[in-house]
């Protein structure tokens, strides 16, 4: 990827930017009274309650992207996949293959560093029922846009997690003049797609089942099945990963 332009001198200005976002008022009166009433077990915490930026250094070479924060998960700790179920399984995974410096996450103090991936979502704050309306959707794109702006010079692979993420990623790419093919690659865990520009260059974009607790709870993704995925992007990134427990 090359060709920045993005109004943001950085990540860090983009995400300092994005924290203050106030654009969907619907998102934010429920990320607001999720960080007041708060749940039982999490009682004592100082809850987030602002929209969740990416995670993860800015010369990444493989981006990660989900759907939105949950409620209680990143909506509470303030960094992405933190604090839920879903993002201990991805978490682990990113550790098993060598891409996360811990295998357990609980806040965004905890010392975890990712090494070469960025992981962010087309949505950054948390919806009720994890279901963002088309308008809040399309209201929270540019942050996505300007995110993948700035991660140009390295990103070489993007592992989308859901239908959702791989709908949206895909339009994403097509609006910042990426070339995908007709017709659209349809999503499944596994696929798989090439999308190009005419200055030649060229990124690989993966498709994995989220890490919903649908999903894992059901094993309709498994840990074994998550990594093998994980691994083939990163190969395609450049990135040293290997799935260590295989051995």
């Amino acid at each position: 990827m090359a060709r920045r332009r993005s109004r943001y001198r950085d990540l860090a200005d983009l995400d300092a930017a994005l924290i203050d976002c106030r654009a969907c008022p619907r998102l934010v009166a429920w990320r607001e009274k999720v960080a007041r009433e708060k749940r039982a077990a999490f009682a004592d915490w100082d809850y987030w309650g602002r929209p969740v930026p990416g995670f993860g250094p800015g010369d990444s070479r493989m981006l990660i992207l989900g759907l939105a924060p949950a409620a209680h998960g990143a909506n509470r700790t303030g960094r992405m996949f933190t604090g839920d179920q879903s993002g201990d399984v991805l978490f682990r995974a990113l550790y098993d293959v060598g891409l996360a410096s811990q295998p357990t996450v609980v806040s965004a103090d905890d010392g975890m560093e990712l090494f070469g991936v960025r992981m962010t979502a087309p949505v950054h704050c948390a919806p009720p029922q994890n279901k963002p309306t088309t308008t809040e959707r399309d209201r929270c794109a540019h942050w996505l846009r300007a995110e993948l702006d700035l991660l140009a010079p390295t990103v070489r692979s993007v592992m989308v997690l859901g239908g959702f993420g791989w709908q949206v990623g895909l339009r994403t790419f097509e609006e910042l003049g990426w070339q995908i093919d007709r017709p659209r690659p349809k999503f499944g865990h596994g696929a798989r797609t090439v999308i190009r520009r005419d200055d030649g260059a060229e990124l690989t974009v993966f498709a994995s089942y989220h890490v919903s607790q649908h999903n894992t709870f059901t094993g309709r993704l498994t840990p074994a099945m998550l990594r093998a995925v994980i691994v083939e992007a990163a190969r395609y990134a450049g990135l040293p990963a290997r799935d260590r427990t295989l051995g």
